[in-house]
């Protein structure tokens, strides 16, 4: 007797395997198909080469070719032998129909295997569509920081000038920040702990930026983007505003905070910035020109002296374009033998009155352009240290002055001068080689070390513990060093023992009012004693006049120099020069 209770069932189990909205197929160890359901036709048809669904390994031979040997290896009596394998249709998809099959295979016993096949088509394409997202977001955040990057930023910009301008005259604003001197911690504290302090500070400019007052819309979803844009530049975005002066305010907000202290390697770190700000109804038509804008803006707050915000101007650009064009010239320059060297005479300030014309002479550089003539060294020294260029310029002073000063030696025996002075720069000072360049120029020239006085800025030689160093270095060859421009910088008398110079020059500023001002009297005073109890010289810079010489004289200074005695010479005039006195 039939049992209907079991007839039901198998034809409910048939009807569910004909009706499942997955193909499934029932095959023989070696791929010949025993029951497939209309879904798996369906789905695998398009593979069968001639119409036939016999053998499911024959079926998938070109886009599934490893099948058949993954489930010979299976020797495992039942399992799973393959599971979720993606299959590419490619030329045999049908148009509209799957793309992507998902293929799953499972051994039954010894002599069966049970195959899955789906569409995998969309869950393939939300894959594609995440993976996208995700490599569109990590394109735009900055790997460090995990800020918005430099693309970040411009994304945002152009939305916002694609906006129609606000009736009320609101608008938006571009903050651009470039860290001053950073690159000193980098060189005392090493790059690992440089990228923390660039952690520190993004971190500190997202905190600044809470909600203020001086949005229109505080809860504005475009309200503000902090982002880092370069090595050690960052940008703000900030949206919703009535005016440049509340921009300008939420500047000064950020100045404040990020000039305080950084905790880092168990000290503090003081590193301030210079920000360029520009304001949305001063912008260019692409977020490309907001951003250079900007940078411009902050070039001008770092040659103000940096840690502060300064607005663009339109007129900042034509300025930033003629320092592009001078630094492509200078470049020139430097190749073509467009620059020669300018002596300008220090003469001793004897006690009895005399003048000693031979005590030394300072070498000074000079651009002969081939159209705009001889270029003052205002308009280029800045671009040359700004560009990367001012150490080939200080290497071709110091080679060509060299020279210059050994002829004289031949030439004029003890009329020549006995002393030359190079200015030096931070980037010939950066240079760990360079104490082994001046040695190898004094030798080829035959010079003394002593005969070389190399000259560094108050400020430079105060500030930085790495120049200090290779000033060390100098001194140990035998070279005089001397302290430029003092007074105009950062040490102080009570710090120029620290200090590993010979001669301390005294700064025009001081040196012009030495006849008129009691006051700058008394500064000039105090320096000549402090430096000769240190047992240092002093020189007197910018003498115009005999009353500011007999001032200066009277105070004890060694040697003077300035128009009063003679501008800047060629070497030719400057021997003819030593030669009527």
């Amino acid at each position: 007797m039939i049992d209907t209770n079991k007839v039901d069932a198998y034809e409910a189990l048939v009807q569910f395997l004909y009706r499942a909205p997955i193909g499934l197929v029932q095959a023989g160890l070696d791929g010949t198909v025993d029951m497939l359901n209309p879904m798996s036709s369906s789905l695998l048809m398009p593979l069968a080469r001639d119409g036939s669904l016999d053998n499911l390994f024959t079926v998938l031979q070109d886009v599934a070719p490893q099948l058949r040997a993954m489930t010979a290896d299976f020797a495992a009596p039942s399992g799973v032998v393959c599971e979720g394998l993606r299959v590419q249709l490619g030329d045999a998809a049908a148009p509209g129909g799957p793309q992507v099959l998902s293929l799953s295979v499972l051994k039954l016993d010894g002599t069966r295997l049970m195959a899955t096949v789906t569409d995998a088509t969309a869950e393939v394409q939300r894959e594609q569509e995440r993976l996208a997202r995700r490599l569109r977001s990590q394109a735009r955040t900055d790997a460090l920081t995990r800020m918005p990057n430099r693309e970040a930023v411009l994304e945002q910009l152009q939305q916002m000038l694609g906006r129609a301008p606000l009736a009320d005259g609101g608008g938006f604003a571009l903050m651009f920040m470039n860290c001053d001197r950073f690159r000193q911690v980098n060189d005392a504290l090493g790059q690992a702990a440089g990228d923390r302090l660039l952690v520190q500070i993004g971190d500190r400019i997202r905190a600044t930026l809470r909600p203020p007052s001086d949005r229109i819309d505080p809860h504005a979803g475009a309200g503000q983007m902090a982002a880092r844009v370069g090595a050690d530049e960052f940008a703000v975005v900030l949206d919703g505003l009535r005016s440049r002066g509340d921009a300008e305010r939420v500047a000064a907000r950020l100045l404040d905070a990020l000039a305080r202290p950084h905790a880092l390697h168990g000290q503090d770190i003081v590193i301030r910035l210079s920000m360029g700000l520009v304001w949305s109804a001063d912008a260019g038509a692409s977020a490309g020109e907001m951003l250079r804008d900007a940078s411009i803006a902050m070039v001008e707050a770092k040659r103000a002296g940096g840690a502060r915000c300064i607005a663009f101007e339109t007129a900042m650009r034509e300025r930033a374009a003629r320092r592009a064009d001078i630094e492509s010239d200078l470049r020139q320059a430097l190749v073509e033998d467009q620059l020669f060297v300018v002596y300008q005479p220090v003469v001793g300030l004897r006690p009895d009155g005399a003048t000693d014309h031979a005590a030394g002479v300072e070498a000074l550089v000079r651009w002969r352009h081939p159209v705009r003539g001889v270029v003052p060294p205002i308009e280029f020294i800045q671009v040359a240290e700004e560009s990367g260029l001012i150490g080939a310029l200080g290497d071709f002073v110091l080679r060509s002055a060299c020279r210059d000063f050994a002829a004289w030696q031949r030439d004029l025996g003890e009329r020549a001068p006995r002393l030359l002075a190079v200015n030096l720069s931070r980037a010939q000072l950066a240079e760990p080689g360079w104490p082994a360049v001046v040695r190898d120029v004094l030798a080829q020239n035959g010079m003394r070390p002593d005969q070389l006085q190399l000259e560094v800025t108050e400020s430079l030689a105060a500030q930085d513990q790495q120049v200090q160093q290779r000033l060390h270095e100098l001194k140990a060859i035998g070279v005089t060093l001397a302290l430029d421009d003092f007074g105009t910088g950062y040490s102080s008398l009570s710090s120029l023992h620290q200090l590993p110079v010979d001669t301390v020059k005294i700064d025009r500023s001081f040196v012009c009012q030495a006849d008129t001002s009691h006051h700058h009297r008394v500064l000039i005073e105090a320096t000549v004693k402090v430096a000769q109890s240190l047992g240092m010289s002093t020189v007197a810079e910018g003498i115009e006049t005999e009353a500011q010489a007999a001032a200066v004289r009277a105070q004890s200074c060694a040697k003077g120099q300035g128009y009063l005695f003679s501008r800047p010479l060629a070497s030719p005039d400057l021997l003819d020069w030593l030669t009527t006195r």
